[in-house]
């Protein structure tokens, strides 16, 4: 923790120090004296201010200044560029408006705010994502619904969700799948016990059910609004199967698992996959709903042919998917590895912060289809 402050404090300094420097040379453009003590005391206050509002790494605050640095340093590396690229002499005019846009320092700032704007908007749109998978084993035809991250009331209007219940409805799932942060640490028990409420209201053939995820039973935080036992009370009340290390046979051609949370590493002990389906038929067809995309490799190898996430948001603010991507990560959408087919969420609705800058919102339907 103690190593975390001050990589924390050491990148607030860095962030201040920047902007300090971009405020000079905006002052510089507009004519005003550096000089001046009342100007040097706006730069002091602004160095100050972006180190303490860089301290809550989870507000607001924190993500406008993190914008607007990233879109800063990337117009800065532009403009090198630019004038690596084109001499003055060649284009006189022309360079000397550019000049001028890049010194007036308006460019970021009005970059960062249509950004900003987007993934707030963003973050209120909910959309249908469609898959269609195929198989050679002898399954019949079934629709799903996969719905993760609702982290409810936190970042997202909870008439959001529940505006959706009819729609959802509308597509006649034979599966309903929760797959976990339905609700984290900012969520209150009048608010955990209403979502899993609203959420028993989604109707399907053969049934709706949960994995846990990370955040559900608020373990990021010493002042818990409510336990283990009136979670799980709340979920099962509202006629939801809970699935942590358990698995259900649905039509004696399907079988549903769901795992336990890996959280944070890994760490859990849950049950191995290995573990988890020693009984099962793999003449079955089997889908294992993990709230994180991990162990692709584990489910092939004991012949899952279908895995269900969610948990990355996609990433949310750009760039974080690209760079998770890039990483190996499984982020979003749809993968193979061997046999097994993974699909992982979205989510639907962000983390942390009122805005998504990558991806959309979405609910999950996914169709399961014999080859004919």
């Amino acid at each position: 923790m103690a190593g975390y402050r001050i990589i924390a404090f050491a990148g607030s300094v860095l962030l201040g120090g920047y902007f300090s420097y971009f405020l000079i040379r905006t002052l510089h453009f507009w004519g005003l004296e550096i000089k001046k003590k009342s100007t040097k005391f706006i730069i002091t206050a602004l160095f100050m201010l972006v180190v303490q509002l860089c301290q809550a790494a989870r507000g607001i605050s924190t993500m406008i200044v993190l914008h607007l640095f990233v879109i800063s340093v990337l117009v800065d590396i532009f403009w090198l560029l630019f004038k690596s690229l084109f001499r003055k002499q060649s284009f006189p005019k022309a360079f000397v408006r550019c000049e001028k846009i890049y010194d007036c320092g308006m460019i970021p700032l009005i970059i960062t705010a249509v950004l900003l704007i987007y993934g707030s908007i963003n973050m209120t749109q909910v959309i249908k994502t469609e898959y269609q998978i195929v198989t050679d084993k002898n399954v019949g035809n079934y629709k799903l619904v996969l719905i993760t991250d609702t982290h409810y009331d936190t970042i997202q209007d909870t008439n959001v969700l529940k505006q959706k219940i009819a729609e959802i409805n509308q597509e006649s799932p034979d599966l309903v799948i929760l797959g976990g942060d339905i609700v984290e640490e900012d969520t209150s028990k009048k608010a955990m016990e209403e979502v899993f409420q609203v959420l028993g209201g989604l109707e399907s053939t053969y049934g709706i059910y949960y994995v846990y995820g990370n955040h559900d039973r608020q373990p990021y935080t010493e002042h818990r609004s409510y336990t283990d036992q009136e979670l799980e009370d709340a979920i099962s009340g509202n006629g939801i199967t809970i699935l942590a290390d358990s698995y259900q046979e649905i039509n004696e051609d399907l079988i549903l698992a769901g795992r336990e949370d890996a959280k944070w590493g890994n760490h859990s002990g849950r049950a191995s996959v290995e573990e988890l389906l020693a009984d099962v038929d793999r003449e079955k067809y089997i889908i294992v709903a993990d709230h994180q995309p991990i162990e692709a490799k584990e489910n092939d190898a004991q012949g899952v042919d279908l895995e269900l996430s969610g948990h990355t948001h996609a990433g949310q603010i750009w760039p974080i998917g690209i760079i998770s991507e890039l990483t190996g990560i499984l982020n979003y959408g749809k993968y193979q590895q061997g046999n097994c087919q993974i699909i992982v969420s979205s989510g639907f609705t962000g983390w942390g912060y009122p805005v998504r800058t990558q991806e959309h919102c979405e609910y999950v339907v996914i169709h399961i289809n014999k080859i004919a």
